[in-house]
């Protein structure tokens, strides 16, 4: 154990209320590789560290950077990082000012962002009030048909009755996409074909997010046969400044679920960028958003984009907007919520170059992206101009089976869209990581996929290409 990382067992304890003070001490209420990222940030804020560990993730290399590390519970999720209680009381033992939520567990969670305030601990990140109104996704489609952004056309609220989707998908015309209005990730998502299908994709979708989120309830859009999927970075201040970190494509997706992100999006002329991205900016505007979070957008075949939902946190593939742009958003987010007005304009945010995220999991894509958790035996990570490797892995490390299986993020940012293709392909040919399967042969083939090179890739991409068979 290094000299700053001392480590203790935590049991239930009621919060006690204090007064808010200057950052001194920040908790960071997240695991692996975000909560070593937002370490970082903070040691060279000069700002100490409060970490929080599972069972699982004891003895973790990353916690001995923290200046205490308080363990939370068992490995399963929700006896651990989402048991709101033991968050708290680690941030009122560690005595903190703020608690940084990263992305997952209780990042977009409204009540825990409430908790934290009554608390006199600043949560870093938007206010509760808007956290609620963008979280669901029916109550997000509203504000923003209010601030003037495209919508894709569907439902005006929620779906209470099969009749009434009938009703709806017949005027708006088949295929449909019935949605969840709560959560993410492709859950609580089917697409119908007709009335049949219909019937039965109200029913899965519902039971579906209700398993997942606790809320079944569902909503009705016009399915975008072979969108594209581009989202637009946000920025914005409590003293009313908001500005946009430009966008990046994630169309390369597998079931919904992202597997490389870079910017510029390859296919939006420069006309819909930058519609695209003062779209984003309306809307952040027009609910009082605070601090970093991500607005995503659907494009279609001919250039028109609509909104989808907000993200009100930061996001896994936040290095690509930092590398692209020359801004650390994690900073950024801690001085926002601290006070600070922002340092930049829009005009001073000037887009460079090209960067391409891959992210690297534990899983089999030979075999249907099966888990592979087990021990890392060997690991070297490449290096370079213009490479980044985001990870808290290392050789010997454990990749537990209870979390996400990303591992890490390997980031390249170069003067041109086919110079980082290559230096990323260079790349990913370096980083090695044996005793486990691993992504890394899977973004080999897209990398080098004609319609990937050529910026034909939408969301149908890789299942269409045969790519994961």
């Amino acid at each position: 154990m290094t000299s700053f990382g001392r480590h203790h067992e935590l049991e239930k304890i009621s919060p006690e209320k204090r007064v808010r003070s200057m950052y001194k001490r920040i908790l960071v209420a997240n695991r692996g590789e975000i909560a070593l990222r937002i370490i970082r940030a903070c040691r060279e804020l000069g700002v100490e560290t409060v970490a929080i560990f599972s069972e699982a993730d004891r003895g973790a290399a990353y916690l001995d950077l923290a200046d205490e590390a308080f363990c939370v519970g068992p490995a399963k999720g929700s006896d651990s990082y989402r048991k709101i209680d033991r968050v708290i009381s680690a941030a009122e033992i560690g005595n903190v000012q703020a608690i940084h939520p990263g992305y997952g567990f209780l990042a977009e969670n409204a009540h825990f962002n409430e908790v934290c305030r009554s608390c006199k601990i600043d949560f870093i990140g938007p206010t509760p009030e808007a956290m609620a109104r963008l979280g669901d996704k029916n109550s997000a489609r509203k504000l923003a048909r209010e601030a003037k952004v495209p919508v894709v056309p569907g439902s005006d609220g929620l779906i209470r009755e099969e009749s009434e989707a009938m009703r709806i998908a017949h005027e708006i015309g088949f295929p449909v996409l019935v949605k969840a209005s709560a959560g993410g990730g492709g859950r609580g998502m089917r697409v119908a074909l007709n009335d049949l299908a219909l019937k039965s994709a109200l029913s899965q979708a519902a039971a579906e997010a209700e398993a997942a989120f606790g809320d079944g309830s569902i909503y009705l859009e016009k399915y975008v046969e072979h969108p594209r999927h581009v989202e637009v970075q946000v920025l914005a201040d409590h003293h009313g400044n908001v500005v946009h970190l430009w966008e990046r494509d994630c169309s390369t997706q597998r079931r919904h679920q992202k597997l490389i992100e870079e910017s510029p999006s390859p296919h939006l002329t420069q006309e819909t960028r930058v519609a695209i991205c003062e779209a984003a900016v309306r809307l952040v505007k027009a609910c009082g958003y605070t601090n970093a979070g991500t607005v995503e957008f659907i494009v279609d075949q001919t250039g028109n984009f609509y909104f989808i939902e907000v993200n009100a946190r930061i996001q896994v593939e936040h290095p690509v907007s930092e590398m692209i742009t020359g801004i650390d958003l994690i900073k950024s987010q801690i001085r926002v919520a601290a006070g600070e007005p922002l340092p930049f304009t829009q005009a001073d945010i000037v887009p460079r170059g090209a960067v391409i995220e891959c992210r690297i999991n534990a899983e089999d894509p030979a075999k249907n992206f099966q888990p592979s958790p087990g021990k890392i035996e060997k690991m070297y990570v490449p290096g370079g101009f213009g490479v980044r490797f985001d990870s808290h892995a290392h050789p010997g490390y454990t990749v537990s089976p209870h979390y996400d299986s990303m591992i890490g993020k390997l980031i390249v940012h170069q003067p041109t869209r086919n110079e980082a293709i290559e230096c990323m392909l260079r790349a990913l040919d370096e980083l090695r990581i044996e005793g486990i399967k691993t992504t890394i042969p899977l973004h080999r083939e897209i990398l080098r996929h004609a319609a990937f090179v050529e910026g034909r890739v939408d969301t149908t991409f890789v299942e269409r290409s045969g790519l994961t068979q």
